[in-house]
């Protein structure tokens, strides 16, 4: 398979470096520093584009690969909110393909899927109060993470007591804290620290009075996230739409 990377910093180096292990070929790599090559044969000769950047960057980037016809993988987040019904619109109805996850990693799809069962079950013990919180690196520039929020959409929708999330507390690389945890009954409050080089934690807590039940995922490095992101890549290939990580994990 041909591959282009869009985004050049760690996560697509790493991607590279697996996508070469599983026998793919990079066609095209694009940076802040050669945007012109969008305009490239290599670029329009990729099977598939992957796609890591920024908020700011990536739907952008997304018009430049669908305008040369090329499929594109995105783990790139914030982007949603302004330009998401667009999106969907390309792909269903403009014959664009884009998978989408705010994270790739397939401990994070198997996390994902015990917060969904987990979530279930508590719906029918109100006296446990559920709560979140994301841990990154001082680089990860949105708060709080595509992944927390993608995880709390899912406990919105398995919680009947829940309606929406909220920002709760965001501890900055300097130790400054703001925000709060308050919110109405119906809401989830997801907090968020910014330190070191921490490559992503997300946890959930359900407290009561008795005790209290907690499941976390505690990535170890952005191996996880690339190899992920081209299993992305080779499913996109074959397939078409609008896609997501349930299309490709099957639990």
């Amino acid at each position: 398979m041909k591959i282009a990377l869009i985004g050049y910093g760690k996560m697509g180096k790493m991607i590279e470096q697996i996508a070469l292990e599983r026998g793919h070929e990079i066609v095209s790599i694009i940076d802040i520093d050669n945007q012109q090559d969008f305009d490239s044969e290599a670029f329009a000769s990729a099977d598939v584009a992957i796609e890591f950047t920024s908020p700011t960057a990536a739907y952008g980037n997304y018009l430049k690969a669908f305008s040369k016809g090329v499929k594109v993988v995105s783990g790139s987040t914030g982007w949603m909110k302004d330009h998401g019904d667009e999106v969907r619109r390309m792909c269903t109805e403009g014959g664009q393909t884009l998978f989408w996850a705010s994270n790739f990693s397939i401990g994070v799809a198997i996390f994902s899927a015990v917060n969904r069962y987990l979530a279930r079950i508590m719906n029918g013990f109100p006296q446990y109060t559920v709560s979140m919180e994301e841990t990154h690196h001082i680089h990860k520039l949105d708060a709080p993470s595509g992944t927390a929020i993608t995880l709390a959409e899912d406990l919105i929708s398995c919680l009947d007591s829940k309606k929406a999330w909220v920002k709760g507390t965001l501890v900055a690389p300097d130790g400054t804290v703001s925000g709060t945890t308050e919110c109405a009954p119906d809401e989830i409050a997801i907090s968020s620290v910014r330190r070191d080089e921490v490559p992503g934690i997300h946890s959930i807590s359900y407290d009561s009075e008795a005790d209290c039940i907690t499941i976390t995922h505690d990535a170890h490095s952005r191996k996880g996230f690339a190899l992920g992101a081209v299993l992305a890549a080779e499913y996109t290939a074959t397939h078409q739409g609008l896609l997501t990580t349930s299309d490709l994990f099957k639990f």
